[in-house]
């Protein structure tokens, strides 16, 4: 009698466990083997480089003059000089120790997945009409110029849309533009530009709840690519004017200022604040940096979160919806929007010791990532400085961040390339087990299999 679906699914997952931890042992084995005490010597030697590489870089943030560029240098060349090592001294060992890990990452992964690994939510779309009286504020010189260069305005137009053009040489109040455009009797609001700018016009549609419509005309454009929207064709997304989706997602607050991305505090905050870090981001940070890490300049903050005290930290970035960690393919994108959470992440960084240790320490004292629903940002000072999705403000101290579940309709089109889904995450001790097992009861208590 053959086996059911299930039989066969949870023993291809246990085979894939077993794969995957005898791939892992043999990427580690094979160079040592290969290069004998050499090989173990070449892998002191890889650890050592990425602690002195570390430590080079925090001199280069933190120090002025020659010893500067002497230790950028440094942070440089010692990384290249030890990938040249393992290239001439491993030989093919390298390239097969890396294919062995590519392996055991795959397996690993397809087991998890199929053992009740870590999976994403996509979030509900709900049918909603097309709009009958859509305006669009659209900001011309957002993006190096997407409105002209993809013909946004023409586009929304023909498609029964209401622009409003903001004026390049003259400030605007889009707060105020976008109450005054639900005042003419608007059931839809829509932004094409920045993501500070999408923050301002998604707060009032929020307080009119009516529905929103993003358009990728900015220039790094998170909250879009999050929303699964196109980045590189902003125009798909005047496909959701007549045939769109609506999403509830959270909206995240600040002080009483929206955020549809995040709120940053500390190092970056008051970098963002100086005249000349648009025209010369690197330059500014590189002069302001040094007086910002060894605390000769900025407040001394502290953040309070889900019973959690971070005294002191360098800077504190507190997001709409956590952001990814653990996986540096998606590093800086959010899985869901509509979670309710906040999420934060700390940085303290005093030495070049603590500066090593968030390399080759799993789990540094100096980095903190949790999740909350309010977060509280006390400094010594009156006064906090803060980027709001990348804009500079300042803000009365202290700040209270809350985040308003389910607070904006967002109205998308119902074809466009979405959020890839995470895979799970690696789980070694999980491996373990599973393959291991010779029934299927340790299976069933994780979750279902597929």
């Amino acid at each position: 009698m053959g086996l059911d679906l299930s039989d066969r699914a949870y023993r291809e997952q246990r085979w894939a466990a077993r794969t995957a931890l005898a791939a892992a042992g043999l990427a580690v084995l094979v160079p040592l083997a290969y290069g004998g005490v050499g090989g173990l010597l070449l892998l002191v030697a890889g650890a050592a480089g990425l602690g002195l590489s570390a430590v080079a870089l925090w001199w280069t943030l933190t120090l002025r003059g020659p010893v500067r560029w002497v230790a950028g240098m440094v942070a440089l060349a010692v990384p290249a000089a030890v990938i040249a090592l393992f290239a001439a001294t491993l030989f093919w060992a390298l390239l097969v120790s890396v294919a062995l890990w590519t392996v055991a990452v795959w397996s690993g992964r397809y087991a998890l997945r199929g053992a009740g690994g870590s999976r994403v939510r996509v979030m509900r779309e709900r049918k909603a009409p097309p709009p009958r009286r859509p305006y669009l504020i659209m900001n011309p010189r957002s993006g190096g110029g997407k409105v002209g260069r993809f013909s946004l305005q023409e586009k929304a137009e023909r498609l029964g849309a209401h622009v409003i053009l903001l004026d390049e040489d003259h400030h605007q109040d889009v707060t105020a533009l976008a109450r005054k455009a639900v005042a003419e009797g608007a059931d839809l609001l829509g932004v094409a530009g920045g993501d500070g700018t999408q923050a301002r016009v998604a707060a009032v549609a929020a307080a009119y709840d009516i529905p929103f419509l993003v358009i990728s005309a900015g220039t790094r454009n998170h909250f879009a690519v999050d929303l699964g929207l196109d980045r590189d064709d902003p125009a798909a997304c005047l496909d959701a004017l007549t045939d769109g989706v609506e999403l509830r997602v959270d909206l995240g607050y600040a002080g009483g200022r929206p955020f549809v991305n995040n709120a940053s505090f500390g190092a970056y905050a008051a970098i963002v604040q100086s005249p000349g870090y648009r025209d010369d981001k690197i330059g500014t940070s590189l002069e302001l940096l040094p007086d910002l890490l060894t605390r000769q300049q900025g407040p001394t903050l502290t953040a309070r979160a889900a019973g959690r005290t971070l005294s002191a930290p360098h800077a504190v970035l507190v997001s709409n919806n956590p952001y990814r960690t653990g996986d540096p393919f998606g590093f800086g994108r959010r899985d869901r929007l509509d979670a309710a959470v906040l999420g934060v992440l700390g940085i303290r960084v005093d030495s070049a010791a603590e500066a090593a240790a968030l390399l080759l320490d799993p789990e540094p004292d100096g980095l903190t990532i949790l999740t909350a629903p309010e977060v509280i940002i006390e400094a010594d000072r009156p006064e906090i400085e803060a980027g709001l999705d990348g804009e500079a403000l300042v803000l009365p101290a202290p700040v209270h961040c809350r985040i308003t579940a389910g607070a904006l309709r967002v109205r998308v089109p119902r074809k466009r390339p979405g959020v890839p889904q995470r895979p799970p995450s690696l789980d070694w001790r999980r491996l373990r087990k599973l393959a291991a097992t010779v029934g299927r009861t340790a299976v069933h208590r994780r979750g279902p299999t597929l």
